[in-house]
């Protein structure tokens, strides 16, 4: 099975490409949902963080409540880097158990919306990356529409690596600047390389 992780910057559009690649019928799998899961009611993580940052970081059914905890972590440089020795492990054991589970299935290729790939060093594990990029100007515009100050969408772009860092080590790149045809077209290209050419797999 050949292990694609798809990765880029905040707001670039990696959920929009990862749910065009369900869409196709590649299988997929989204860290942030098993970062969610990681971070449920009565997990080691969730303790593991309430016991650090406080209860008060907790939503009332005991899972970690995001917007709480974000405040704090990413106006803290050292404090980020606590949460993500906490979340990090937890979340590769668990995409690590959905790739064997879907090359028991039979799955030709896998793709797994991983956003801090090179941050934590996990590029290592997978066989293909494809990168997802826009400008920062449409990157910031992007996360002031979801609702962020300017400076939270400032501390979460400094939190991560530029999107051209990334880009200069992707295998793919599929950029989002344009329309969605744009990206689209993209998608289907990427996605007949990866189907049609004869990949050497990363020994593991």
């Amino acid at each position: 099975m050949l292990r694609v992780a798809l990765t880029g910057g905040i707001a670039t559009g990696k959920s929009h490409v990862l749910d065009e690649l369900r869409k196709r019928g590649v299988a997929c799998l989204d860290a942030d949902a098993l970062v969610r899961g990681v971070q449920a009611a009565g997990t080691e993580a969730t303790a593991a963080i309430a016991a650090r940052f406080g209860s008060d970081v907790l939503a009332p059914d005991g899972s970690v409540d995001r917007t709480k905890l974000a405040p704090l972590v990413f106006a803290d440089d050292a404090a980020r880097r606590e949460l993500e020795a906490i979340v990090h492990p937890a979340v590769y054991r668990a995409i690590a158990a959905g790739l064997r589970g879907l090359e028991l299935l039979g799955d030709p290729i896998a793709v797994v919306d991983v956003p801090l790939l090179y941050e934590t060093g996990a590029e290592k594990n997978f066989d293909r990356v494809v990168v997802t990029a826009c400008s920062p100007e449409t990157q910031m515009a992007r996360l002031v529409a979801r609702g962020l100050t300017e400076d939270a969408a400032r501390q979460r772009l400094a939190a991560q690596w530029p999107t051209e860092r990334k880009v200069e080590r992707a295998d793919f790149v599929i950029r989002t600047d344009g329309t969605f045809e744009d990206t689209h077209r993209q998608i289907d290209d990427v996605l007949l390389r990866l189907q049609t050419s004869d990949f050497r797999l990363r020994p593991r």
